[in-house]
């Protein structure tokens, strides 16, 4: 778990002016957990892409770092650029690298980091690509459409632009798209002419949303008074670079030009290189370990046999902050949760409980979604605790600067106490399901209904004490009421639930 790395690509609409992209550098690396990768600016575009990584917590609040300085250092009433916009921090994707991290890490990273930017700095966020909340907002071209001015003309009044954070109204700071997604290629073929329309009508033949090259995103602009083909390749195992770029060259020639040349935006996988060169040099039976730093490396570096990863409870042991009572909690819930599908699959499919049959095959998806909701919250609870501890150590020399860790605190602090609240809610869930378990399903698995809504239970009981502490420790409390009350009227339904329960094992089960 501690291991996991995570990178982070955030585009700033901001090129012109280096002593702002120098601020939102600079916050970034007052993160320690994180490690400036690449920097790359674009004064046509008037856009800058940043690109560091690090570990889960260190890189969402390096990014949220990064994402506040932009919104007051850049007014998109006075941004122009070539390339399309909608915020200062107009995209940032997080994308898993190495060390176990999964596109669920970096979803439920884009959730928290879009959480906590709508409501303590007041700028809408949508989500997208795999953090998406619907299909529509998959692609980030259907969300940025209209732009800066597009969106800020109907943000207020177009249910369709509603934000998943934040409020429905653009400060000068725009709006900012926060996602998941895989690693992909920023790379740009400048042409041999001037006419920006050829670049529009070759950018819309390579791209796959025209019925162009799969995984292939693509722009036509004019950038240096040259036509610029600009792209995002999104798959450069199943769409390769060179077949991008000879795909360009063919369609240059139907209109009496060629490539000039081509650019990178920031970093690529050494993997995509390689495949062109391949391909280029039509290398037959080629193989990695024929590369020459590979073979040294693996020679200077022996391998040896990996160490098992440690187990959950393994780490729950270790004398570390994080997994704690938070993380267990929601562990159990999941253990709870994987007791009722299996009571439900064990009713499934048995003449004695046909009439139950369809209860029990909804109560199973159900129990299994929740199942994989409180596996994820395991992860979402030290993520949230390592987030706060990183507010700590905000600077405070000034006023300013105190009134600004204040209330990042807080606010991490209220992060800390919600995903324990809804481990509680989820844990409610999964008891009234054993109880359905109980009183209909297989009787031969009663005492695993009622072990599933035991742990349940006890998951509810551990992670509201920790929605209890990080409030306790607000210096104003009234901002935790609404959760209190929340974890009371889930603590009495679980008192109702039990005394449910027990009636049904002594009446069905017999004890």
């Amino acid at each position: 778990m501690n291991n996991k790395l995570i990178e982070c690509i955030p585009n700033f609409s901001d090129a012109r002016r280096p002593e702002v992209i120098d601020q939102i550098v600079a916050a970034i690396e007052s993160v320690s957990e994180v490690k400036m990768l690449d920097r790359s600016s674009d004064l046509d575009h008037n856009r800058t892409v940043i690109t560091f990584a690090g570990s889960p917590a260190g890189v969402e609040e390096a990014a949220f770092r990064a994402i506040k300085t932009a919104a007051e250092l850049i007014d998109l009433d006075q941004h122009t650029g070539a390339h399309p916009r909608m915020g200062a921090t107009d995209v940032c994707p997080f994308v898993p690298l190495s060390g176990g991290a999964t596109m669920e890490d970096c979803i439920a990273i884009a959730k928290r980091l879009g959480q906590r930017v709508g409501s303590e700095l007041n700028i809408p966020v949508y989500l997208y690509e795999a953090a998406a909340t619907s299909p529509e907002r998959t692609n980030l071209e259907s969300v940025r459409k209209g732009q800066y001015e597009g969106i800020k003309a109907e943000i207020e009044t177009n249910p369709n632009r509603k934000p998943d954070f934040g409020p429905s109204k653009l400060p000068k700071a725009g709006a900012t798209v926060i996602g998941a997604r895989n690693s992909l290629v920023a790379f740009n073929v400048y042409l041999t002419t001037d006419d920006v329309e050829i670049a529009k009508k070759i950018a819309k033949a390579v791209r796959h949303s025209s019925g162009g090259l799969r995984y292939v995103k693509g722009l036509g602009l004019l950038v240096d008074g040259r036509a610029q083909v600009s792209m995002n390749l999104t798959n450069f195992r199943e769409t390769p670079i060179a077949r991008v770029v000879e795909f360009i060259r063919r369609e240059a020639q139907r209109y009496g030009v060629n490539i000039h040349h081509s650019e990178l935006v920031g970093l690529l996988p050494q993997e995509s290189l390689i495949d062109a060169a391949v391909w280029y040099t039509q290398l037959d039976q080629f193989s990695s370990e024929q590369i020459l730093e590979s073979r040294l490396f693996s020679t200077l570096s022996p391998a040896s046999p990996s160490p098992e990863p440690a187990s959950f409870i393994e780490m729950l042991a270790a004398p570390t902050p994080t997994p704690g009572g938070g993380s267990a909690g929601a562990y159990a819930g999941a253990m709870g949760a994987g007791l009722v599908a299996m009571v439900a699959g064990l009713t499934i499919g048995k003449k004695k409980y046909a009439e139950v049959e369809a209860e029990m095959q909804a109560i199973r998806a159900v129990a299994e979604s929740l199942r994989k909701e409180l596996t994820q919250a395991v992860d979402d609870d030290s993520a949230s605790f390592e987030v706060l501890m990183a507010t700590f150590k905000l600077p405070k020399d000034t006023d300013q600067q105190k009134s600004t860790r204040n209330t990042a605190i807080i606010q991490a602090t209220l992060n800390a106490a919600h995903i324990p609240l809804h481990v509680s809610e989820a844990a409610i869930k999964v008891m009234e399901l054993a109880l359905k378990c109980a009183k209909d399903g297989n009787l031969n698995a009663i005492s695993d209904a009622m072990s599933g809504f035991a742990i349940a239970r006890a998951a509810l009981t551990a992670a509201g004490y920790n929605v209890k502490i990080n409030i306790n420790t607000l210096e104003d409390k009234s901002a935790g009421d609404k959760m209190l009350a929340e974890l009371t009227s889930l603590e009495k339904e679980a008192d109702k639930l039990e005394k449910e329960i027990r009636a049904v094992m002594k009446d069905r089960g017999g004890i």
